[in-house]
Formats: structure tokens, C-alpha cells, sequence
């Protein structure tokens, strides 16, 4: 009796679905991490989630724009998350930590997502396919954290003469993608950026400011 107790306490799941505050636009591929045993799962096209987890856990939610938000589980019932945008330039403007290893943070991801010709299960089923976009997520993320250690505030104010709302601005304007990043040197990054600042400098003064993010 223990060991079915325990077997079915493992398998509770914590469901709900994540809105934006303001506007309750349901945020698809928010990050839902349970602190407690390593699960992740996104948010689907509705917003919605579905996790492994048990009164006690700590389920943390974060996405590229949007303050992060922790949750501490007392009860099973379903969830209703509200996540805040944060502003324009900070959304873009990276926030993210560089050591980043998802293949040794979350093995069982990349398990899951192999395929295997004589597994019907490993092709179709709903844990696969999450796995599989799990490892989409975590390549972009990989990627993105790249260009993020590399095009950093510090390095484009030493070129560009812009400070604070302005750099930002620029930045967000003419991030370069990952693949330049990766088949280029610094001289060619420095290049590019000095033509891009070029580019900035002959834009009318209302395209070189971010629109607000609207709250309606």
C-alpha cells in the first residue's frame, strides 16, 4: 500500500494556464520549471501547462519579456498565472545569465526526445513531442545566450557614442543574428556595428525610439 501511495503521489500533476497582465493574452512557450524535481514543460498554444508535482513544490515561470514569477504549491487546483511585461528595451536587451548547459541540466529532455524506428511511442507520443520541443526551446535559448555574452552593452557603448535608452534602442534595432555572430571575428562584429550606428544616426528621431508596450 505504501509503494502505491507513493507511486501515485509521483504522478500529481499541477495544470493551469499563463496570461499577460494588462491585456490577458494567453503567453504560449513560457519556461514552467518545477524547482523540486527538475521537470520542465512549455506553455502551449493556449497558455496552458501541465506538470508533474506535489503540494510543497516550487514551480518558477519565465519567458524572454516578462518578469519572472514563482509559485509555491499548497493545493492541486488548477492555476491561473499572471506574468508582467517588462519594458521595451529590457525585453530585448538580454537579462540572462551566459552558463547555460541544457543537455547536463536536463538530460532526461534530450532522452525523451530521441527517436527510435521500432518505438511507435518515441515517433508519436505527447511525452516525445514535448521532449522534442522542449529541445527546440533550449537550442534557441543556447543561441541566444551567445549573442548575448557577445554583443553586450559594454562592448557596443565602447564603439557607439549612445548611452542608457539610446544604446538600448540601437541594440534592439541591430542585434545580429547567431549565425553572423559565429562566422565572424571581433574587427568584422566592430564593422558592423559602426555601419549599423551609421544607419541609426540617418533614421528620423521618432524610428530611433521603441514604441511603449500597451497595458489596453
Amino acid at each position: 500500500m505504501l509503494t502505491g501511495f507513493a507511486a501515485s503521489a509521483q504522478d500529481n500533476h499541477i495544470k493551469g494556464q499563463v496570461i499577460e497582465t494588462g491585456t490577458n493574452n494567453k503567453l504560449t512557450d513560457v519556461l514552467v520549471r518545477n524547482t523540486n524535481n527538475n521537470q520542465v514543460v512549455l506553455t502551449g498554444d493556449n497558455g496552458s501547462f501541465d506538470i508533474r508535482g506535489l503540494m510543497g513544490h516550487t514551480l518558477i515561470f519565465s519567458s524572454p519579456g516578462y518578469v519572472s514569477d514563482t509559485l509555491y504549491i499548497t493545493d492541486l487546483k488548477y492555476k491561473n498565472i499572471v506574468m508582467t511585461p517588462l519594458g521595451i528595451a529590457l525585453r530585448e536587451v538580454s537579462v540572462r545569465g551566459q552558463r547555460f548547459n541544457p543537455r547536463a541540466e536536463y538530460h532526461q529532455v534530450y532522452e525523451k526526445s530521441k527517436v527510435y524506428v521500432l518505438s511507435p511511442t518515441s515517433w508519436f507520443g505527447k511525452d516525445a513531442k514535448d521532449a522534442r520541443r522542449l529541445k527546440k526551446y533550449f537550442e534557441r535559448e543556447v543561441k541566444e545566450r551567445h549573442v548575448d555574452s557577445v554583443f553586450t552593452k559594454a562592448y557596443v557603448g565602447s564603439i557607439v557614442p549612445l548611452k542608457d535608452r539610446d544604446l538600448e534602442n540601437f541594440m534592439i534595432l541591430y542585434r545580429p543574428t547567431y549565425e553572423f555572430i559565429r562566422s565572424n571575428k571581433a574587427e568584422s562584429l566592430a564593422a558592423y556595428i559602426n555601419d549599423s550606428y551609421k544607419k541609426y544616426i540617418a533614421l528620423p528621431p521618432d524610428q530611433r525610439v521603441l514604441p511603449k508596450l500597451s497595458t489596453q
